[in-house]
């Protein structure tokens, strides 16, 4: 492998990652919905993929577009070298590399999005573009 072959293997997207600023939990679930519906909690995440009850089909049709596979974890089943990578502010989107996760969205930008999965689309494009700078890019 050559040293381009190297570098590009190092800052290439191998897996998105969303964490939701919300418990998996039955519990966490029903709180997170009372909270969202009388202005406790609120999660520009969940609002991007997932409509009362479930996910919406347009953000499996959004992951299936994604050029790398993206995974979603709530606050309490996320891996602990994920919640390392961002420092707990949820919602996040994170990009992960064979050598580092970095961060490509937070609860700002996210929330830029307004629950619009095209927005989410371009917005990661936006972001991996910016990281490009410094080498992130998606696969071949």
């Amino acid at each position: 492998m050559s040293r381009d072959d190297a570098d590009q293997a190092n800052t290439t997207i191998r897996r998105l990652v969303g964490v939701y600023n919300a418990n998996g939990t039955l519990g966490g679930e029903l709180a997170y919905f009372i909270g969202a519906r009388f202005g406790g909690s609120h999660c520009a995440l969940c609002d991007i993929t997932h409509g009362l009850v479930r996910e919406r089909p347009g953000w499996k049709a959004c992951r299936a577009q994604l050029r790398a596979p993206f995974d979603t974890y709530h606050l309490n089943d996320q891996p602990e070298d994920v919640r390392a990578a961002y420092g707990g502010a949820a919602p996040v989107v994170l990009a992960e590399t064979d050598d580092e996760t970095v961060v490509l969205l937070g609860p700002r930008e996210l929330a830029t999005c307004a629950g619009s999965v095209k927005r989410l689309l371009s917005v990661i494009d936006v972001a991996v573009g910016a990281r490009g700078l410094s080498g992130l890019s998606w696969p071949s």
